[in-house]
């Protein structure tokens, strides 16, 4: 089964969210009668009174009824993120909630399209099982609604909103009403969160975290879309919520007295927008008429992402099995003739590779190899770049260089693991791993401890996204006292580092796979670094090279290396490319390094880059994928290892397989993916834009009854 990448339903869509920094900063829409002001009706939407109604959708008139726009909607959706794109943007209130509205408008024309398709053509899932919707089935579960609502004694415009509801909800699978009912919850937690962090912080202003905190893999700290928890549950600290349940988290430092003061200054903001009806029972978070307004909010883009994924699976069955292949063949023969007559167009397509943007091939010419580096820079000390500063240049160099002062500089460079700010930040990563018999400890025992155990799980159905290309078994070199929360890190010299690669690298690949470096002689008392015709020769600065033996990785598939499967997690080159990823994030003080596609493009002849690191990068590149060499630059020592290249004879590394479009991380997989996604995207906004704008005739405006709002420019 294909993977499925949700495409957006609606572009722009505002969902009416809980913006807390603009909360407290919109005082100037109130009014002089808040609550009738905020109820009033701003737009009617009604599809069954467009012309094209009949046609399309006979029979089902009595389904759509006219749904209400409201002010306190479109205010809401200022909140969430209209005052935001204003400010970004630099856009007027005029131009703001003209977009607003026109945004709720759209969506509710297409909420109601919605209904009716699927009451007429109902719904298939994934495994082919058809639903079918009936008009009486529909009917009854609004009218439940309705009477739950007011038998618990809701007020005349909740029971309209319980109404509106159901006849949502009535189209969704359990499944789907979970996973919009945990989003809904973690909405809330998390604008509780936000306030409550900022109450410890003015109860403990003394408390003291690292400002300037390492840079994290992409996605720590991120959850997975697709996850949902049924036991989750705000977290108020009061009434019905005063305890916590499910997989929530509460914020370091928190208490339910600071919950509850949180929770406080929520009601207190929901009141200054007039979002808070009076006499409301505010004891139970999720029976506030805000709450219930969210939730529709919630429920309906729920109903929008199932039509949307009704048109994705009506592309993606439309989408032959060559389509791929001949879109593949045809990328490829355009790029074949594009980069032979252009090779700055190939230089911009490499730096801007991803996993939707790929580069198939390179020029042609077998003298040229292009590739992608990691570079892991550890670093002069500031007294020793100093002295290097200031010194003159070396006796008898007429060229102003000063190689031979720089190698003995070198000799005492001291790396050090850059993570420290992963235990004490004011997120703590860590955790321990002393009985993880997989974590690499470097032959020292009392390293124990690893970072992200939520990200690196790979378990099915968890919360958290799962961290790509680091292999996550590096144990901090250094001390670290969990109960102090102080961190010493360990000092490496070169050969120190390099002692640390080839273990990690040999403990995931085998004792085969990589050979220890054997570092240059007398390279920290070399005197002579100019070739005969007094040309600088760059082959001097390297103090080490080699390359992994794809061939004798343990448990690795093929002799070689394989292009294909770079991505592919448990695979002899994911593997090696996530250590040396793990290992850039552990020591590289080249920050722009971190989080790179494949590292640093490569290209032939004279780069940007400083001369001894472009001569390493473009030899490894030369050598191909798991090669590295140890270069000496102004800066320290850079360890430049080769992560993917297009190597002479094979300037065509990637093969599209159809049977690979399944498994995830293979080049065809990525590449099926992109092209699947550019498809249904396309067909999924064109049957979206095609539904409002043959509907747009039945909504009806009331602008007058937000002018004071669209006025605001021009108010004293």
């Amino acid at each position: 089964m294909k993977n499925k990448k949700k495409v957006a339903a609606v572009a722009c869509s505002l969902a009416a969210v809980m913006g807390l920094g603009a909360l407290s900063g919109c005082a100037d829409l109130k009014t002089t009668d808040p609550l009738k002001d905020m109820q009033q009706v701003i737009a009617e939407v009604n599809i069954s009174t467009s012309a094209a109604f009949a046609d399309e959708f006979a029979g089902f008139e009595d389904v759509i009824g006219t749904t209400s726009v409201s002010k306190s909607e479109m205010v809401a959706s200022f909140i969430g993120s209209g005052y935001s794109a204003m400010n970004n943007y630099g856009w007027s209130y005029a131009d703001t909630f003209k977009a607003i509205c026109d945004t709720l408008v759209d969506r509710q024309i297409y909420i109601q399209y919605a209904k009716v398709y699927f009451l007429k053509n109902g719904w298939t899932d994934e495994e082919g099982n058809q639903t079918t919707y009936t008009l009486e089935a529909y009917n009854a579960a609004i009218a439940a609604a309705a009477e739950a609502a007011e038998a618990a004694g809701a007020s005349a415009s909740a029971v309209q909103n319980a109404k509106d509801v159901a006849s949502i909800e009535y189209f969704l699978t359990t499944e789907e009403k979970d996973e919009a009912e945990y989003g809904l919850r973690r909405m809330f937690n998390n604008s509780l969160d936000t306030l409550e962090e900022d109450i410890i912080k003015e109860k403990e202003d003394d408390t003291e975290y690292e400002t300037s905190v390492r840079t994290t893999p992409t996605g720590v700290g991120s959850n997975d879309e697709e996850y949902y928890d049924v036991a989750y549950r705000v977290y108020t600290g009061t009434g019905a919520q005063a305890s916590v349940q499910g997989s929530y988290e509460t914020v370091e430092g928190s208490t339910p007295t600071t919950r509850q003061r949180a929770y406080a200054r929520f009601l207190a903001n929901l009141r200054t927008n007039d979002l808070l009806e009076k006499g409301e029972d505010t004891s139970d978070i999720t029976k506030l008429s805000y709450y219930g307004i969210e939730k529709k909010s919630l429920f309906e883009s729920a109903l929008i992402t199932k039509l949307s994924d009704t048109y994705t699976d009506d592309a993606t069955a439309a989408i032959s099995e060559t389509y791929a292949g001949e879109s593949f063949n045809k990328t490829l023969a355009t790029q074949m003739r594009t980069y032979a007559k252009d090779s700055a167009t190939l230089e911009s397509d490499l730096d801007s590779m991803s996993d939707t943007k790929f580069v198939l091939t390179t020029t042609g010419k077998n003298d040229r190899n292009y590739g992608f580096v990691i570079n892991i820079l550890l670093p002069f000390s500031t007294s020793q770049s100093q002295v290097l500063t200031d010194a003159d240049q070396d006796y008898q160099d007429n060229k102003g260089n000063k190689f031979a002062l720089r190698a003995s500089l070198l000799k005492n460079v001291k790396a050090t693991d850059q993570r420290g700010s992963w235990f004490t930040g004011e997120e703590d990563y860590s955790f321990d791993a002393a009985e993880d018999a997989a974590a690499y400890k470097g032959g020292d025992d009392t390293r124990k401890w690893l970072f992200f155990e939520d990200h690196l799980t790979g378990e099915e159905n968890s919360q958290y996204v799962q961290v790509k290309n680091y292999y996550g078994k590096y144990t901090y070199n250094g001390i670290y006292n969990s109960e102090e929360r102080i961190y010493v890190p360990n000092k490496l010299t070169i050969d120190g580092f390099l002692d640390e690669m080839t273990g990690y690298l040999q403990q995931v690949l085998g004792t085969n796979a990589f050979a220890a470096p054997v570092p240059t002689a007398d390279y920290y008392t070399n005197k002579s670094f100019y070739k005969a015709d007094g040309t600088v020769d760059y082959a001097k600065f390297v103090y080490a090279q080699g390359k992994i033996d794809w061939a004798n990785v343990t448990d690795g598939e093929g002799d070689s290396f394989n292009a294909n499967k770079m991505f592919v997690k448990g695979s002899k080159e994911n593997k090696a490319l996530s250590v040396i990823n793990e290992l850039s994030f552990a020591y590289n003080t080249d920050t722009a390094g971190l989080n790179t596609y494949l590292g640093y493009a490569v290209t032939i002849g004279k780069t940007s880059y400083v001369s001894e690191f472009e001569y390493a990068a473009q030899m490894v590149c030369k050598e191909g994928a798991g090669s590295y060499a140890v270069v000496a630059t102004d800066y320290g020592w850079h360890i430049i290892y080769c992560t993917f290249a297009y190597m002479e004879g094979d300037l065509t590394p990637f093969v599209y397989d159809a049977a690979q479009e399944d498994e995830e991380g293979t080049f065809s997989n990525l590449f099926y993916e992109a092209f699947r996604s550019q498809i249904v995207e396309q067909y999924s906004t064109r049957a979206q834009r095609e539904a409002i704008s043959t509907y747009d005739d039945g909504i009806t405006l009331y602008k007058d009854r937000y002018a004071d709002l669209s006025g605001l420019d021009t108010a004293d």
